[in-house]
């Protein structure tokens, strides 16, 4: 397939799948007559391994790595739970920040008549930087 057919196919980007290349996160694909790029089941099976992986917020670091394990054939469970582990501790500190931050705009709103004065609490608060 094409890199249209693989986009296409897993609902990817065509630049971020030349970006997957360029860094190393997807093999080159083979060429073809009249130079065209081929990729096969592999390379989708990778690029939704990778998406999957974006989604969950692995860093493009982290999927090399787990990647590096599945191409030498020596993935080991607890190095991916490692990973992974890390992975859900980041991913519990950004959710107390947006915990935080949803309870601080809320209480601005709330203190906020929304009437036409000068006066205006979010203003205030963001001055205030607390």
């Amino acid at each position: 397939m094409t890199r249209a057919d693989l986009a296409g196919r897993t609902g990817c980007n065509l630049e971020t799948i030349r970006y997957y290349e360029k860094i190393g996160l997807m093999p080159d694909p083979r060429g073809a007559a009249g130079g065209y790029r081929r990729y096969d089941a592999g390379h989708e099976r990778r690029l939704r391994f990778i998406m999957r992986g974006r989604e969950l917020g692995f860093s493009t670091d982290d999927l090399k790595g787990l990647l590096d394990l599945v191409d030498r054939r020596a993935v080991s469970c607890a190095e991916v739970r490692s990973t992974a582990q890390d992975q859900l501790a980041a991913t519990r500190r950004k959710i107390a920040d947006l915990s935080r931050i949803e309870r601080v705009l809320s209480e601005t709103v709330e203190s906020c008549s929304g009437e036409d004065v000068p006066e205006c609490p979010l203003i205030d608060r963001l001055f205030e930087g607390h």
